[in-house]
């Protein structure tokens, strides 16, 4: 195993033994985790709001703070000084640990997700496989949620969540694997060490399938979050407000925050496999901070959050313009679509990087000395541009769209 406790190491040393270690996990992961949640959280609603507004012709909030900026903690305060109602028939101690299940289980996501080159809570040689383990237990939580309520709307929503994400849970894992074919390791420092270099050492253009790859990944990644067009277990068209019904107050506010907490941890995941991790893509760059612990960790900390949230913008921009899709539509999506196609690249990204050698894809500087990423992304573009043109013929000759454009 590796250093599991990679930053409290760095600071207190490595002769230090593992109770102060585990102390020192404790509090400043314990403490600083939970503050990078709050943030996220006020940034994603504040985001969600402005996003939402602007795709619909709107300003948004634009009264507490600069641009509504302050609107989100004055919700947070309300939502304090709510009425904590428990139904009477409800389950009552299920139904109060129900937002905590939901909570935990987004927050042990964090452990192995890196901030930057040395801010890791838990560098574990398995760390691929462990979120894989963990990555679905705010279902555990939705569904208790569900079931604690009595109340009917509430349990259909839970009983979609449990379907929806223990389906999707199959095309992301064989995204996973994808990936640590290519890697050949399942810590989420090898991964990103493997990206190392200009941007086309990134594992996106690592080869002609890695794409689709990330395009399954992320689209399991916003059925696992209930993230429109997957928001089923809520669809307050048909469920009134789905699991949550029952909740009101910081109980209510709880599940939101598991679900923006989730939503950066899928796009932190994708970042880390797909799109160089920490890594700016400009060889030179990280090349002159690499010796610098301090540096290195603050732009690495920088340059994963920027990508993780403009991921997490992308789910937004969906959610505002996509429908929902119908449960039928979402498992012959997750089953008959993504999922022999995840199988399909699998074999064929294994098969590329056996038969196309590469050798030696960086040079000492860290630089692209060739290897099979050029076939990768010519490839690529070649399927971006044909297979565009192919999809824009067959919107067009769908008579719904016809009939649109005419009138």
């Amino acid at each position: 195993m590796n250093d599991t406790f990679t930053l409290v190491g760095w600071i207190l040393g490595d002769e230090t033994g593992f109770l102060p270690r585990f102390l020192g996990v404790a509090l400043v992961w314990g403490a600083g985790i939970t503050g990078w949640i709050s943030f996220v959280g006020l940034l994603s609603i504040w985001l969600e709001r402005k996003i939402s507004a602007h795709i619909q012709c709107r300003l948004g909030p634009m009264e507490v703070g600069y641009h509504g900026a302050l609107q989100t903690i004055a919700d947070g305060v309300k939502l304090l000084a709510k009425e904590d109602i428990v139904p009477k028939d409800a389950d009552r101690f299920l139904f109060a640990l129900a937002p905590i299940l939901a909570f935990a289980g987004t927050v042990v996501g964090f452990a192995v997700v890196p901030f930057g080159p040395d801010l890791i809570v838990a560098d574990l040689d398995i760390g691929l496989f462990y979120l894989g383990a963990v990555g679905s237990l705010e279902a555990v939580g939705v569904v208790a949620a569900g079931w604690a309520s009595n109340n009917k709307w509430s349990l259909f929503g839970a009983v979609r969540a449990a379907t929806q994400v223990v389906s999707y849970e199959i095309p992301m894992g064989l995204s996973f694997v994808t990936v640590a074919v290519l890697a050949g390791t399942l810590s989420m420092r090898g991964i990103v060490a493997e990206q190392h270099g200009w941007i086309w050492n990134w594992f996106l253009f690592r080869n002609p399938f890695m794409w689709i790859a990330f395009v399954i990944f992320y689209i399991a990644a916003l059925a696992e979050c209930k993230r429109a067009p997957f928001d089923l277990p809520e669809a307050e068209s048909e469920l009134v407000s789905g699991f949550h019904t029952e909740y009101s107050g910081m109980r209510f506010a709880i599940f939101f925050l598991a679900e923006y907490a989730q939503m950066y941890v899928v796009s932190a995941v994708a970042a880390v496999l797909f799109l160089g991790g920490w890594y700016t893509g400009i060889a030179p760059i990280d090349a002159a901070v690499q010796d610098s612990g301090l540096w290195r960790n603050l732009i690495g900390f920088g340059v994963i959050s920027t990508k993780s949230f403009l991921l997490v913008c992308v789910q937004m921009w969906l959610r505002w313009t996509l429908p929902r899709l119908r449960l039928d539509q979402m498992m012959h999506l997750c089953l008959k679509v993504l999922l022999p196609i995840g199988m399909v690249v699998l074999l064929l990204s294994t098969l590329f990087e056996a038969l196309v050698p590469s050798p030696q894809m960086r040079g000492a500087d860290g630089g692209f000395t060739g290897g099979n990423s050029w076939v990768g992304l010519g490839v690529m573009a070649f399927l971006v541009v044909f297979g565009g043109g192919w999809i824009r013929s067959v919107i067009k000759s769908v008579p719904s769209f016809r009939t649109a454009v005419q009138s």
